[in-house]
């Protein structure tokens, strides 16, 4: 990752399809566009390709949530579950959907614990995300068991997963939902940009008026269509130049994962020889997208001293267990009830009563199994000299 080093003439040829009519805008302007419309085809070629009957392209990853989760029906008085693993837009989603996170322990697989899912489930969870967090599976089968026990739509985060598979089926389409980013650092990318995938027309449909004010798009694809809204909502389409983006990005995704699945294997067989090394739970390996190369030592004390080797020897990893954007310890806004709203909204209610308070340290059994993790972002393109200098560095750790 990321999808910008593979950027040439397809992408290129794409924007200009675009550029030549002159028409940035999704819908409209039928006579000017001469049939191009690349958000609808980016949109129904994804979900092809995901094995979904409908696509939602939106205008990021985290509006994707935003809109699945409105689709959904979440509001005041609702809690949504995700895991203390993942990036902020996650919670950041169900907060500005009125709703309440409710975090859980992540297991060896960094992704959700569906035994602590289980203890988080009350008669209010209205949603629950796992997310496919650094492009590998959660235990998305056992976690939509126990949905499906209690009556709870699953929406997948699969923002960071995109071409990721699990027994062949790609991850999102698992559940009611799945949402991707194509930010500008994801394995495909459109700079920014998100799209929704689902199996459910109504659900879609939904989705699809939401993420326009409301449109409902009749008479799509063309005009916005015949005005009869059904429900407020707001302002996340994808344009034009992203939507053609997409498609030659997406054309290169499986050349894309194949590339760094070559490149994580050469790195993890240098991993393998430093003592009391382990590695991250992949649950179908086969299937992984490989944009991340995870392992584990033995404790908190051997990660710092390796990590120090590594870096220098120019080879850093990152420390997610230091990590201020995707671990629930170290949002210091989320514990200190941070917002601009001047009720103190979502923290307080409109009384200035608490609604919630998050403590840093109710997720122990995570925070171990990040304080000795270390991990590399995997390349699409990267050079022999760098492999070779990451892997050298990997065996200086090693002793």
């Amino acid at each position: 990752m990321p999808g910008f080093e593979v950027f040439g003439e397809e992408e290129k040829k794409e924007i200009m399809d675009v550029l030549d009519t002159g028409v940035l805008f999704r819908y409209e302007f039928g006579e000017q566009r001469r049939g191009i419309y690349k958000v609808r085809e980016f949109e129904e070629k994804f979900a092809g390709y995901c094995g979904a009957q409908y696509g939602q392209a939106v205008t990021s990853g985290t509006a994707a949530l935003k809109v699945a989760l409105a689709a959904l029906g979440v509001g005041p008085g609702d809690e949504v579950i995700t895991q203390c693993f993942t990036f902020v837009a996650t919670w950041e989603a169900i907060f500005d959907s009125s709703a309440m996170p409710v975090f859980t322990e992540v297991d060896d697989t960094l992704n959700m614990d569906p035994a602590d899912l289980e203890n988080k489930i009350t008669e209010r969870t209205k949603v629950i995300i796992p997310v496919h967090m650094l492009g590998a599976q959660a235990r998305i089968e056992e976690i939509k068991t126990i949905a499906d026990r209690h009556g709870i739509p699953v929406l997948e985060d699969t923002a960071q997963a995109a071409g990721c598979r699990l027994k062949g089926r790609h991850l999102g389409t698992f559940g009611q939902c799945g949402t991707f980013s194509f930010d500008s650092v994801k394995t495909m990318t459109t700079g920014e940009g998100g799209m929704i995938i689902t199996d459910d027309k109504d659900l879609w449909k939904k989705m699809s008026e939401y993420h326009d004010h409301g449109h409902d798009h009749v008479k799509n694809p063309g005009a916005r269509g015949g005005e009869g809204r059904s429900f407020i909502g707001f302002n996340y389409r994808m344009m034009e130049l992203q939507g053609a983006m997409g498609l030659a990005q997406l054309a290169k995704l499986d050349q894309m994962v194949a590339s760094q699945k070559e490149t994580k294997k050469i790195l993890r067989k240098a991993a393998a020889k430093i003592p009391g090394v382990s590695f991250r739970n992949i649950l179908d390996p086969e299937g992984d997208s490989a944009t991340f190369f995870s392992f584990f030592l033995a404790d908190k004390e051997q990660a710092v001293k390796v990590n120090k080797i590594l870096r220098q020897n120019n080879a850093g990893a990152i420390a997610f267990g230091e990590n201020s954007w995707h671990f629930y310890p170290h949002w210091e806004h989320l514990h200190a009830n941070a917002t601009l709203s001047r009720s103190g909204w979502p923290f307080k209610d409109q009384a200035g009563r608490q609604r919630v308070v998050y403590d840093p340290d109710v997720l122990p059994r995570s925070s171990a199994l990040l304080d000795r993790l270390l991990v590399y972002q995997v390349p699409v393109n990267i050079s022999k000299e760098r492999v070779a200098e990451i892997t050298a560095a990997l065996e200086k750790a090693a002793g």
